[in-house]
């Protein structure tokens, strides 16, 4: 019997899959931006993610998903009416993360960080808010990781 985190195929079991730690809120109770989301909790996820090994989360590699994020909100400012269309496109962010993860580019704990950021995206408000949060993530990452 295969061990469960064990490949397929064969092989030596897959090491365990590194995970941000921490849950992201987005909103308060009242449903407004949460008062410490682009301080201390984006300050919190940057710590984390640059917890890295060197060869993975550089700088670059991270800036590539902030940067569609940013396009993708952009769209959907200019045709607000379009946002149901654009959606799945903005949800496949996390699959383009699990594939960057899959070929060691970035880690578990930046794929749980994009998965939180979509699957909090409902309307064009919390595309805007998952934007602005991933604006100040990279500012913070850039001072922790250096690269």
């Amino acid at each position: 019997m295969n061990h469960p985190n064990q490949r397929r195929h064969g092989g030596r079991p897959r090491p365990e899959r590194r995970r941000l730690g921490m849950t992201i809120r987005f909103t308060n109770e009242e449903g407004k931006i949460d008062a410490d989301l682009f301080d201390k909790t984006a300050s919190n996820a940057a710590k984390i993610v640059a917890r890295c090994r060197r060869e993975q989360n550089k700088s670059t590699q991270l800036r590539r998903f902030y940067d569609e994020l940013v396009m993708w909100e952009e769209k959907v400012r200019q045709n607000p009416d379009k946002f149901d269309e654009y959606l799945p496109f903005i949800r496949m962010l996390k699959a383009k993360a699990a594939y960057a993860e899959g070929r060691k580019l970035v880690d578990g704990a930046f794929v749980d960080l994009i998965e939180q950021a979509i699957d909090f995206i409902e309307n064009a408000a919390d595309l805007r808010t998952a934007k602005l949060f991933f604006e100040a993530f990279m500012g913070f990452y850039k001072l922790e990781k250096g690269d």
